[in-house]
């Protein structure tokens, strides 16, 4: 793994986003002696980090942040269906990365628009599977509970759903939503309470209301940054 600053690998744009006129992200140069400590950069120390990344880790080679997260991941999973090319792909990896899901499953085709996530998926553990009978392999042969979140009739309001500290929660693509196949596959159906006009709402922002649900029951609130 190469010890220089991160840049997308598709080629879309730096690390951040900036408007004219705004302030630089990050921190400059490390200032005084250099800390010997081999999570360090040393081309990140010397230039500056720019990066999206929390205070804590100014400086920490991307390897080492990987392994810092891989040290304290949640047991849940995230997967969402991209057999329409979802655009949504990139917000649900960048809020998964924010949780600390164990694995963000993208379904059907395996490219998907980058930019969304803002590089935070180059921290955040990634599998494609070509069809949902393959999600649902990976899912049973990992002991994970496949909740499927749509707003079908007979599904269980979030808000009053127990979901399971193993699971795998399972996302359609924006407009059609989950697919026949998915919804038949999964143990547990959940949807989120509206009250507007609205049938649904966006694909990234439902994944957030879901994995934050999650982290409600589930996550130890003292290891938060």
């Amino acid at each position: 793994m190469s010890s220089s600053p991160d840049e997308p690998e598709d080629g879309t744009g730096p690390t951040e986003w900036v408007p004219a006129g705004a302030d630089p992200v990050g921190v400059g140069p490390w200032r005084g002696h250099w800390p010997d400590d081999p999570r360090y950069d040393p081309e990140l120390l010397r230039d500056g980090d720019r990066r999206n990344v929390v205070d804590g880790y100014r400086y920490w080679r991307r390897s080492a942040i990987v392994a810092d997260i891989d040290g304290r991941r949640h047991p849940f999973h995230v997967a969402i269906e991209n057999f329409g090319h979802d655009h949504n792909i990139g917000t649900v990896v960048r809020t998964a990365n924010a949780f600390a899901a164990a694995a963000v499953h993208i379904v059907g085709r395996s490219r998907w628009n980058r930019r969304g996530a803002m590089v935070t998926d180059r921290y955040q553990h990634l599998r494609h599977h070509p069809t949902v009978a393959d999600l649902l392999a990976f899912a049973e042969a990992h002991g994970l509970t496949p909740v499927a979140v749509d707003n079908q009739p007979g599904a269980v309001r979030l808000e009053r759903a127990e979901l399971p500290r193993e699971c795998l929660l399972v996302f359609g693509a924006e407009g059609p939503g989950l697919s026949a196949e998915a919804r038949a596959g999964a143990a547990l159906h959940v949807s989120i309470a509206q009250f507007g006009s609205t049938r649904s709402i966006n694909a990234g922002v439902a994944a957030g209301v879901v994995m934050h649900a999650w982290i409600r029951r589930h996550a130890d609130l003292d290891r938060a940054w």
